[in-house]
């Protein structure tokens, strides 16, 4: 082969190769950015267990241990958290539909009353046992429940390239937050930061996930880290094993299988 030719091939190569890396291209919609972040997780349902360590403004930190399963595609699902440690709240569990037009979207089950309890949309925004993780953060969002705008592209973080979207609820009531900055690397589908904004443009809580791998094909972040900058607390919850398409019943998901905790 003649050396031009060959150049010119390996120039077609390495831009095939870099086009590749990147699951969208420069200037793409961010709606469709936040499609593929969506639909990278083909799975049918999902199972992990995890470990939450709170650090409170006097740097005490406590641990909790929980399990979380999911049925059906990543924001639009059913999920349930069931703690199993420590002991004070072994058994407490959250139910979540997250369902595009769902209005009553979550119930908690507390062992200490015996009761399962509708949490009304007011109180998404409260912390979740004592964790910088809100209501509304234990369940997975849906991506109808917000516009999307792209901010930037190429910004550094954690040495990926990104893509910077600001996302802003379709309506109030969808979202304790009134705007939300996300990061999403150029070459692998997932939000690896996030600022979320409360009504009057105050940041009042951070994401950060780091330990990027994938498990059967998916994409996960083994630890994600919420902050609460302005009460200087901080919750890190690690991912201890995961599984995908084990199969479960639906029934599984509903208020009354969330108080029999051992069904979990």
């Amino acid at each position: 082969m003649h050396k031009g030719k060959t150049a010119v091939t390996l120039m077609l190569l390495i831009s095939l190769t870099v086009s590749s890396l990147s699951f969208a291209p420069p200037g793409a919609d961010p709606r469709q950015i936040m499609e593929g972040v969506y639909k990278q997780d083909a799975s049918r349902d999902a199972t992990w267990r995890a470990m939450m360590e709170t650090t409170d403004k006097k740097g005490t930190v406590r641990k909790k241990k929980f399990t979380f399963r999911r049925l059906g595609s990543l924001g639009n699902s059913k999920t349930l958290v069931r703690f199993t440690d420590p002991a004070e709240v072994r058994g407490v569990g959250l139910l979540s539909l997250n369902q595009a037009g769902s209005s009553d979207r979550q119930w908690m089950y507390t062992p200490a009353i015996q009761r399962v309890r509708r949490i009304a949309p007011q109180e998404r925004n409260r912390r979740f046992l004592g964790t910088d993780f809100t209501n509304e953060d234990m369940a997975e969002r849906v991506l109808d429940d917000f516009t999307y705008k792209l901010i930037s592209e190429g910004e550094l973080m954690d040495g990926h390239k990104t893509y910077k979207i600001e996302a802003r609820p379709v309506s109030p009531d969808r979202s304790q937050y009134s705007l939300v900055y996300l990061w999403v690397p150029v070459d692998v589908p997932y939000v690896i930061y996030a600022q979320m904004y409360d009504e009057k443009g105050q940041r009042i809580r951070e994401y950060h996930a780091t330990q990027l791998e994938k498990v059967a094909g998916i994409w996960i972040a083994k630890r994600v880290e919420i902050s609460t900058p302005n009460e200087g607390t901080k919750t890190l919850m690690v991912i201890e094993e995961v599984k995908f398409n084990t199969g479960f019943k639906e029934d599984l998901f509903t208020q009354q299988a969330l108080e029999k905790p051992d069904l979990f």
